[in-house]
C-alpha cells in the first residue's frame, strides 16, 4: 500500500467517481444523469425547495444548477414557481413525468447503495455515513 492508498481525499474520490461513473451510464438510457437524479432525489425529500437551497443540499453550484433545472423543465421534469411566501423567490417543483422518472430511477440508486455496502455491518454503515457527514461539515469550515 503506497501513501497515495492512505491518502483520504484520494479514496474518497477514487470511490464516489467509481459510483458516479457506473451509476451514470446506467441511468443514461432512462434520459437522466448523476445531476438530475440528485435534483430528482431532493425534491422527492421535500418538493417545492428554493434554488439556493436545493444548490446547498445537493452541492451543485446554482449557476450550473439553474443550466441544469432549464433543460429538466424544457424535458418536463420539473416546473419552477414563484413561492407563495416570497413573490420573488422561485420554488422548484417536480411535475408527474419527474415522478415516474425518480420511480424507475430508485431501484437502481438503492442497488448502488447495497452493492457499495456489501459486507458492511450495520453499525459500520451508520459509523460511516456519520463519519462522512462530519467531513463534509468540516471541510465547509475551508469555505468560509
Amino acid at each position: 500500500m503506497g501513501p497515495l492508498d492512505s491518502y483520504l481525499p484520494y479514496l474518497l474520490n477514487r470511490a464516489g467517481a467509481r459510483i458516479a461513473t457506473a451509476f451514470g451510464e446506467e441511468v443514461r438510457p432512462l434520459g437522466a444523469s448523476l445531476q438530475i437524479w440528485r435534483v430528482l432525489a431532493a425534491l422527492r425529500e421535500s418538493d417545492g425547495r428554493r434554488m439556493g437551497e436545493l444548490s446547498r443540499t445537493i452541492s451543485i453550484e446554482v449557476s450550473t444548477l439553474t443550466r441544469l433545472v432549464d433543460t429538466m423543465e424544457k424535458n418536463g421534469l420539473v416546473k419552477r414557481r414563484r413561492d407563495g411566501a416570497d413573490a420573488r423567490a422561485v420554488a422548484l417543483h417536480v411535475t408527474p413525468a419527474g415522478r415516474r422518472l425518480t420511480r424507475r430511477i430508485l431501484p437502481i440508486a438503492e442497488r448502488y447503495e447495497a452493492v457499495a455496502l456489501d459486507g458492511f455491518t450495520a453499525r459500520e454503515v451508520e459509523s460511516l455515513k456519520q463519519a462522512l457527514r462530519r467531513l463534509f461539515e468540516n471541510i465547509e469550515k475551508l469555505e468560509r
